[in-house]
């Protein structure tokens, strides 16, 4: 495809320094900004001050899980819109069917992950993204 070289934002909120570095790793090679939040209150700060174009949440930590973090999104009229696909080990399918289904999330990548299962589902996010949501000033 056309790629354009937008540089979108990922905020990753992750409590592994080495997830995170590898999701770095392979984002910033898909030509895409990388922030990261090592667990939940920091990610909801750095959403707050600067809003990412899509966040990579992980479930499993320990001082605020996914979830926490994922519903207070859903009552701040500023998160709401940001798009979250969730990163997890706990990979068992009533999981995914929650998460897809019920919370509403955009997608949900278990680990361990090849960079293209990362990539592609990140792209295809945002490209579904892209058609509704404000470009930030």
């Amino acid at each position: 495809g056309g790629k354009t070289m937008a540089n979108e934002k990922i905020l990753c909120i992750e409590d592994e320094p080495q997830m995170i570095d590898l999701i770095r790793l392979i984002l910033e090679t898909g030509g895409y900004r990388v922030v990261a939040a090592q667990g939940g209150e920091e990610g909801l700060e750095m959403m707050r001050s600067d809003r990412p174009d899509l966040i990579l949440l992980d479930i499993m930590m320990p001082e605020m899980d996914g979830g926490d973090v994922y519903h207070r999104m859903q009552q701040e009229p500023d998160l709401i819109q940001i798009p979250v696909i969730v990163v997890t080990a706990k990979a068992a399918p009533i999981d995914k069917v929650l998460w897809m289904n019920v919370a509403q999330v955009d997608d949900y990548v278990t680990k361990p992950f090849g960079p293209d299962d990362l990539l592609i589902s990140v792209e295809r996010v945002l490209a579904r993204h892209a058609g509704r949501v404000p470009a930030s000033l």
